[in-house]
């Protein structure tokens, strides 16, 4: 049994992860990063890189069979399921192998292996059962915990996967077939971008939400906006809806939904399983060391810190968002408060979100209700993507850009979009919250033309009456 002393060591190597142990070897600290898969994650292996090139393969097909909008002929266009697949599975093979020669040129050492925590002096001391058999204790005066998170499942309603015909987004990055007939249950950024993606590849999807509406986290316009847009495409939406039972049959699966006091039954071929995260937790020990926990997730204050000396959480572990860019916040955040550099704390309003569908959907700050529910005096503006040159020379004229701000001060309180390329053009906003700009610096701002850009700083214009082009 070898021992070792490192001054951190973070279990677990997805975006937060791995990012924590570069940021922490870059200011002097000898690092080791304990994963028990392959490095990168979920992120890279399972989740934000392959889902999206899953999607870009839908939207190239989607441009072919739109060609003729365009003065192109196309035909006899199809498409392979497991070509589509296998250049999804290298999209993550080469990125999982970039973070590999990260490690290297960083000189942090990779341990293979399942980690476990047990009292220690400056911190936990940990375990690792090593993949290649054995096990090796490490000594560190810090550990990271980015553990991430996995899909959540309901047993009492039958919402378990079983592999074949009950999936989670693991099953359907790598499906065996392309189902004529999908249930999706659960309608946030996951649940819509699998979604859109089966139903571009020519599935009848059903998409069955809990909530009032789809895309719940989203500003309500913007929201009723996407939904409109994927009824066009021939996905079929049920809100206020709960799954009573989901059971497998001999060739799909049978869903028993509730909605409106009415109860229908859904037969699919498949089922993808979309109702949230849930924080892994089990078998690290935290139990016995006492952490704090708020049901799956750990606890911990702003910059990472548990209740545990030299123990730290950041990433889907420790709750909402679950976003890699968050983790990756945070990571850097937890190890220059470690280092004693006093980062500012990561502010969750200012945290982009996006979803990868077609539309795309993309958001960051407060939306209009939750503005007004804190107290704030707004001035909201929009700009339909129909009055976009650009946009239209696209052939991308629908969607919707949408600003709110505080009315007193000029302060830009949230950003919301959908439409074609809106989770590019997000960050544009997400700058300017950074850098607390009001309504007159974004108005004085010169936008370039023609550009999808320009409608960001009209919908600033149309919140203070100014706008040009509609």
């Amino acid at each position: 049994m070898a021992s070792d002393t490192f001054d951190i060591v973070i279990i677990g190597s997805g975006p937060g992860g791995y990012v924590a142990a570069i940021r922490a070897t870059q200011l002097g600290f000898k690092t080791a990063i304990i994963e028990r898969e392959s490095l990168g994650g979920i992120c890279l292996n399972w989740g934000c890189i392959p889902t999206k090139a899953l999607l870009r393969s839908a939207d190239v097909y989607d441009n072919i069979k739109h060609a003729e909008a365009y003065g192109l002929s196309v035909t006899g266009a199809s498409f392979d399921l497991s070509k589509i697949v296998d250049r999804s599975r290298k999209v993550a093979k080469q990125l999982s192998g970039g973070v590999t020669y990260l490690m290297k040129k960083n000189k942090i050492e990779v341990i293979a292996g399942n980690a476990r925590l047990t009292p220690g002096t400056d911190a936990p001391s940990v375990e690792v059962d090593l993949n290649a058999g054995g096990t090796r204790t490490i000594a560190a005066k810090h550990v990271i915990l980015a553990t991430g998170a996995r899909a959540r499942t309901i047993p009492a309603a039958g919402l378990v996967p079983d592999g074949k015909f009950i999936w989670t987004y693991r099953e359907a990055l790598v499906p065996d077939t392309m189902p004529k007939r999908l249930l999706v249950i659960g309608s946030g950024a996951i649940g819509i971008e699998f979604a859109s993606f089966f139903c571009s590849l020519g599935s009848q999807v059903t998409v069955v939400e809990a909530l009032d509406r789809i895309l719940p986290v989203e500003d309500v316009e913007i929201s009723s906006f996407a939904a409109k847009a994927f009824q066009k495409r021939g996905i079929n939406l049920i809100t206020s809806a709960n799954v009573k039972s989901l059971q497998t049959t001999a060739g799909g699966i049978t869903a028993t939904i509730e909605s409106g006091g009415k109860t229908q039954t859904i037969e699919a071929d498949r089922a993808i399983l979309a109702v949230g995260i849930v924080g892994n937790v089990e078998n690290l020990g935290l139990e016995a060391l006492g952490v704090t926990m708020d049901r799956t997730h750990v606890v911990t204050d702003a910059n990472g810190s548990t209740n545990v000396k030299g123990l730290y959480a950041i990433g889907d572990l420790t709750g909402a968002p679950w976003l890699a860019h968050k983790a990756s916040h945070e990571g850097v955040c937890c190890v220059e408060a470690i280092a004693g550099l006093h980062p500012h704390a990561l502010n969750v309003a200012r945290i982009p979100g996006c979803t990868y569908s077609n539309p795309q959907v993309a958001s960051i700050g407060l939306t209009e209700d939750k503005a007004k529910a804190a107290g704030f005096e707004v001035r909201v503006g929009k700009f339909p993507f129909s009055g976009n040159g650009k946009a239209i020379a696209l052939g991308e004229p629908e969607g919707l850009v949408k600003t709110i701000f505080d009315a007193k001060t000029g302060e830009l309180l949230g950003a919301h979009m959908v439409g074609t390329e809106v989770t590019e053009l997000i960050q544009g906003y997400g700058i300017a919250m950074t850098l607390e700009t009001t309504e007159v610096q974004l108005m004085e701002t010169i936008f370039p033309h023609p550009t999808l850009s320009e409608m960001m700083h009209e919908a600033v214009l149309d919140a203070y009456n100014r706008v040009v082009h509609i």
